[in-house]
């Protein structure tokens, strides 16, 4: 069980910060749009991260830097174009009627978005594959599995309660000013996150 907590709560930390995945689901979550898919293919993705950190795959990545200067390059460009879009939308006024109300994004729309935001950042592979990985190594057997389950588990209590929790902030989003401020806050969060995975290549 020790090693089934500290799974859960290290796994928490690293996934609870705010980043690209965070800031698509709550948005999503708000516009009540996919929220089940979308939590699910999060919490999915995670879950297979994690496992294959705590299988060892970490000292792969680590081997063929050239994987982490793709994901680098092409998450940075991912994220430069959802950014600007987000900045775009920020000056459009909405409510929270129109908001759920609106078609927005196909199913296969918001899988494809949340793909691209979840894979081709580089740090979802440091996190779990390659942090959480070697963490687990401090545990051995069943106590390395054990700890592995806590991480997927807080990855799915997390997004599932992000998506879903997002519903309660309804009554702050009826003021369509919230809509500019959470757009311009996805914009500043991409960009931020996109000239971070580029700015080693300029050193």
């Amino acid at each position: 069980m020790h090693a089934f907590v500290q799974g859960v709560g290290i796994g928490a930390s690293l996934i609870m910060a705010v980043g690209a995945q965070n800031a698509f689901v709550l948005k999503q979550g708000l516009k009540r749009q996919h929220p089940m898919p979308i939590a699910a293919l999060c919490s999915f993705i995670d879950a297979v991260m994690i496992m294959a950190g705590v299988a060892g795959f970490g000292h792969l990545i680590q081997a063929f830097p050239l994987v982490k200067d793709i994901a680098s390059i092409g998450g940075a460009l991912f994220l430069f174009i959802y950014g600007a879009m987000a900045l775009k939308s920020s000056f459009t006024e909405h409510t929270m009627e129109q908001a759920t109300q609106h078609k927005g994004q196909t199913l296969k729309a918001a899988v494809l978005t949340t793909l691209g935001i979840s894979l081709l950042n580089p740090h979802l592979y440091l996190d779990t594959v390659v942090l959480l990985g070697s963490i687990s190594t401090q545990f051995a057997g069943n106590e390395r599995s054990m700890f592995g389950a806590g991480a997927v588990l807080a990855s799915f209590i997390w997004f599932f309660s992000l998506s879903f929790g997002a519903r309660f902030l309804s009554p702050l989003f009826q003021n369509p000013k919230s809509w500019c401020y959470l757009d311009r806050f996805i914009w500043l969060t991409m960009w931020a996150i996109g000239f971070g995975l580029i700015f080693p290549y300029f050193n």
